[in-house]
């Protein structure tokens, strides 16, 4: 597996995010020093998605011998039946080659022979243990730990229980996500097991996201008591932002789930379903202003640091005589 870990400045990706990543998002998180990612659902058609990947592509290489080291880019996938555009995706991901793809909302095994052909690391989003384990069976390089507190589809396990769980079997990469939204949270994980840290709702505010700018205010404006998690939009439990439910008409104390089948495609039913009920995980107290990708990094990095030289004095020292 080719490791890129050594090519970051923070262990952190800036997650993907349906209708929210984009490619001056991606370049700017890798730019940053931080892996930068998007789901290709958030192209339309397969000329946006060639269109995107070479954007990304083109602006990368420009950068490269910068002052800070360019991070890898991440493509994710929804692998699911319902997603009929995979093979095209999929045959884009083989062309350009992004050293990172995410598989989501299905088994990463339709991807695993073109990515590990030319070398990439295949991540699976996971959200129970039931997955994770399948993800490790199918051979992943590495789990998205999707844990309670993440924005958009969300887990329900503690983020360092599911990183203590999945230790015990599998030795790849650990990505996990669930409500981290500063240096500080990124040092806690990292300290408890993990390799990343997924950060979804921290760049959402961001300059380069495509969120509307009433949403990034949103984001700004609000905290965790202001989110309810519901399968009533998509079919699966996501965190969403109680003031866009009400918007949309629907009572967020009275949420019904869908019927019918769940579909993760790029369709127009799809895009209606998130354009204006928007999602946010539980970091969004933090979030204090619609800033750039840059800035966002920079506090990351200082917040880190000071964790990090924090929890380092607390150590007691190795000679000191034990507590009774």
């Amino acid at each position: 597996m080719t490791d890129f870990l050594n090519a970051l400045r923070l262990p952190v990706v800036a997650a993907p995010m349906f209708l929210v990543s984009g490619p001056e998002l991606v370049s700017a998180a890798c730019t940053a020093g931080v892996v930068g990612s998007f789901p290709t659902q958030n192209c339309r058609t397969v000329e946006d998605l060639d269109t995107w990947m070479g954007s990304i592509t083109d602006t990368l290489r420009a950068a490269e011998g910068a002052a800070v080291p360019v991070a890898p880019w991440a493509a994710n996938l929804v692998t699911h039946s319902s997603n009929a555009r995979l093979a095209d995706d999929l045959r884009l991901i083989e062309e350009y080659k992004p050293q990172i793809v995410i598989t989501a909302l299905g088994s990463p095994k339709p991807v695993m022979e073109v990515v590990k052909g030319y070398g990439g690391t295949v991540i699976a989003d996971v959200v129970n243990m039931r997955l994770a384990h399948k993800a490790a069976e199918a051979g992943v390089d590495g789990m998205a730990c999707v844990s309670a507190g993440a924005g958009g589809h969300t887990g329900q396990l503690s983020p360092f229980a599911f990183i203590s769980a999945v230790r015990e079997f599998f030795d790849g990469k650990i990505i996990v996500g669930g409500g981290i939204s500063d240096g500080h949270g990124v040092a806690g994980a990292v300290t408890a097991g993990a390799d990343l840290v997924y950060m979804g709702t921290r760049f959402l505010a961001a300059e380069e996201s495509m969120a509307p700018t009433a949403y990034k205010q949103m984001i700004v404006d609000h905290g965790p008591d202001d989110l309810v998690v519901s399968s009533a939009i998509t079919g699966t439990p996501a965190s969403w932002l109680k003031p866009s439910l009400v918007a949309c008409g629907f009572d967020p104390d009275n949420l019904e789930p869908t019927a019918g089948e769940k579909n993760y495609t790029a369709g127009a039913t799809s895009m209606k379903r998130w354009k204006d009920v928007w999602a946010a995980g539980q970091g969004l107290q933090t979030i204090r202003a619609i800033e750039p990708v840059a800035e966002i990094v920079d506090r990351i990095e200082s917040e880190y640091v000071a964790a990090l030289r924090r929890s380092s004095a607390k150590m007691p020292s190795a000679t000191a005589a034990p507590t009774r």
